[in-house]
């Protein structure tokens, strides 16, 4: 069993799965290389799980490691503690406060920072903002607790401290730092803003890995490899990323052994990851889906949704991706297809599927404007927009099957009224566009991208995702040109 870290220097918000088998992992790497007190105290948002077994099991729990040719289990036993954050909010607060404390880090996915996806500012609209601008003791949110930590932190001791986005949401340091900001002027915190502009950082990310649902098969093997019971077992898959701007404003674990990479240019890379990885990920799961297949392996051995696949990757995202230098595209989607083929992992449709309003808003808009100010109209990103809309707001009469129902989304309830209260198919995907709450403006104004995606929901609902990813991939010279009068 590896050694225990010698101090409690980072706190964790996002107790799941992937902080468990990423940051945990290459942070217990580190520690065994070079050790030092970067041991983590992880903070679930609301459910006691994971953080009842962690204390059962001593803290430790294996990371199942899965591919075709096997699997391996490791243990990452870089974990210091565990706590709920709903349970003791004000615990949240003091701990991010604690000067022993040099780093948060944050896996909450794009859901948890409550930004408007319109604005991108702080949601002010939201129930749980509005309690946390007002009640300094006992934040909800995670901006809202980060921002009540530090603001104690500066009143107090001011020590530096370091704030490190490991989500899915572009320029994740800078828009988390905008946040943090706003909230602090809106709570009536301004004295510490000053401290906040010149002793905390918040590095861009971009982390890579693909972690699915635990469960019991998981389990087992962890607890015969380790000869121990292990409840929360995390499977993921072999490949792992990490890229980080060293921005970091009192020290770090050297992160870089364990196969971290540093750069003062993080964007390309996530811009690679959202639009290639991600964005293609999101239309594999929805015609998956709706093609009845309930995992991401099942989904793209079928051949409509590989070709669907690579078309949206090759065609419509990577043109509008700044591609590394380091990086070897080819190489890079050879390995994506690997990677979504891995049937032993098993990723579910319905898992990838879920919080596609908040998904699909860090990565649809931009490239499919792109395309369009270009005069060109991005089928397949149209496709996938159809899709998500099949799958969860489905047109009356028109059953998505099991694995769509499946999908968790905040936005269903809003769709669903839209779909509902439209007369036509037409008229619910121009309300998604100008009511929706998920998309901005712009795009709605580009009245070809909106008929064309209705056409795909029509499509999808008459004869099923395979005509309609057929008909994509025809139609690519019909429909390149937008019309003048729809810009």
């Amino acid at each position: 069993m590896p050694d225990r870290p010698e101090g409690t220097s980072i706190v964790h918000l996002g107790l799941g799965n992937f902080h468990r088998a990423h940051q945990a992992v290459y942070t217990a790497r580190a520690l065994a290389e070079h050790g030092g007190p970067w041991g983590i105290l992880g903070v679930a948002h609301r459910s006691r799980s994971v953080v009842d077994a962690m204390l059962e099991q001593d803290l430790l729990y294996g990371v199942v490691e899965i591919s075709p040719t096997g699997s391996r289990v490791g243990v990452p036993g870089s974990h210091t503690g565990v706590m709920v954050a709903a349970e003791d909010p004000e615990g949240v607060v003091a701990a991010i406060a604690d000067p022993q404390v040099k780093i948060v880090t944050v896996t909450v996915t794009e859901h948890g920072y409550t930004f408007s996806p319109e604005t991108g500012t702080l949601d002010v609209q939201s129930l749980s903002v509005q309690r946390d601008l007002a009640d300094e003791t006992a934040p909800s949110t995670t901006i809202g607790q980060i921002a009540r930590g530090i603001a104690l932190r500066a009143r107090t001791h001011g020590a530096p401290i370091t704030i490190a986005s490991c989500d899915n949401v572009l320029s994740n340091g800078r828009r988390t730092a905008a946040l943090v900001h706003e909230f602090l002027e809106r709570s009536g915190a301004t004295d510490v803003l000053d401290w906040l502009a010149h002793s905390v950082q918040f590095p861009n990310s971009m982390v890579d890995r693909i972690v699915p649902a635990s469960g019991e098969l998981y389990n087992a093997a962890s607890s015969s490899a380790l000869l121990a019971t292990d409840s929360i077992a995390v499977p993921a898959e072999p490949f792992t990323m990490w890229v980080l701007e060293d921005l970091f404003a009192a020290g770090r674990p050297s992160w870089e052994v364990a196969g971290a990479r540093f750069t003062s240019d993080v964007e390309p890379f996530e811009l690679m990851k959202v639009r290639l990885l991600n964005g293609t990920h999101s239309l594999i799961a929805y015609l998956g889906a709706l093609d009845g297949q309930g995992t991401i392996p099942d989904s793209t051995a079928k051949p409509f949704v590989e070709a669907a696949a690579r078309a949206v990757l090759v065609d419509e995202y990577l043109p509008t991706v700044p591609v590394p230098e380091s990086v070897d595209i080819d190489d890079y989607i050879a390995q994506l297809f690997v990677r979504w083929s891995n049937s032993a992992l098993g990723h579910r449709t319905s898992q990838v599927g879920s919080d596609g309003s908040v998904k699909l808003a860090q990565r649809i808009p931009a490239p499919a404007l792109e395309h369009l100010r270009n005069g060109v109209v991005p089928q397949h990103l149209s496709l996938t927009v159809a899709a998500y809309l099949c799958c969860i707001a489905p047109p009356q009469n028109f059953d998505p099957g099991p694995h769509a129902r499946a999908m968790a989304d905040p936005a269903r309830p809003r769709l669903a009224g839209l779909a509902d209260s439209a007369a036509s198919i037409e008229e619910f995907v121009e309300s998604v566009f100008t009511d929706g709450e998920i998309f901005p403006s712009e795009l709605g104004e580009f009245g070809e991208f909106l008929s064309r995606t209705a056409e795909y929901v029509d499509m999808i609902v008459r004869h099923g995702p395979r005509a309609a990813a057929v008909e994509a991939a025809t139609s690519s010279a019909r429909h390149a040109t937008v019309p003048a009068a729809l810009h």
